[in-house]
């Protein structure tokens, strides 16, 4: 059992926020995505990834394949468009932008 991993629920009231996971509001806009591409027979599995630098929500086509795409969260980005990002399987970032909402509505996930 890995005990450094926390989700975060409700945390819109906590003075301290912590920045380890996705957001309430966050994790919300990626799986109201999911649970779409999912009834469309586009994806059928997702894992997470989270580093110190990181959190990425991955999806897959097949449990036995690599993740096809990774929607990313960046605790301490560069510039503030690299906040959230999106990066196909060798880690390319295809998308990027500093709002999460955006960055989906305004991705095709049918061409990618």
């Amino acid at each position: 059992m890995n005990k450094n991993i926390k989700l975060i629920i409700n945390n819109s009231n906590s003075e301290k926020k912590q920045k380890s996971f996705f957001e309430k509001k966050e994790l919300k806009i990626i799986l109201d995505l999911y649970a779409q591409m999912v009834s469309q027979g586009s994806w059928k599995d997702y894992g997470l990834n989270i580093s110190s630098k990181h959190i990425g929500f991955s999806v897959f086509k097949n449990s036995s394949e690599g993740a096809m795409y990774k929607i990313c969260k960046s605790f301490k980005p560069i510039n503030k468009n690299l906040k959230y990002f999106i990066t196909d399987s060798g880690g390319k970032i295809i998308k990027n932008s500093y709002n999460l909402k955006n960055l989906i509505i305004s991705t095709d996930w049918k061409k990618l």
